[in-house]
């Protein structure tokens, strides 16, 4: 009986996932670039494929949440007062 590679399971039936949440932006990035490299280089699997797909999926999502995060913490000194960052 060969045994699962894939750490992540169908979202229908189990909606959260097996692997662990990156420890930070920077550690998600880097397995995103080393997934993404993996991909490209068309050597893998179909199965493992999707899981890579998947992981990957869920790696940008976690990437973009912590940069939308940190752009609605950022400040900018106007006088004494602290305002929200507001783009122009």
């Amino acid at each position: 009986m060969r045994k699962p590679t894939a750490s992540i399971v169908n979202t229908e039936t189990h909606p959260e996932p097996l692997v662990a949440a990156p420890v930070n932006y920077e550690s998600a990035l880097e397995e995103l670039e080393k997934l993404v490299m993996q991909l490209e280089g068309g050597q893998m699997p179909l199965d493992q494929l999707l899981t890579g797909y998947q992981r990957g999926a869920q790696l940008l999502k976690y990437c973009r949440d912590k940069l939308e995060a940190v752009e609605n913490q950022i400040k900018v000194l106007e006088g004494t007062e602290l305002k929200p960052w507001a783009q122009e």
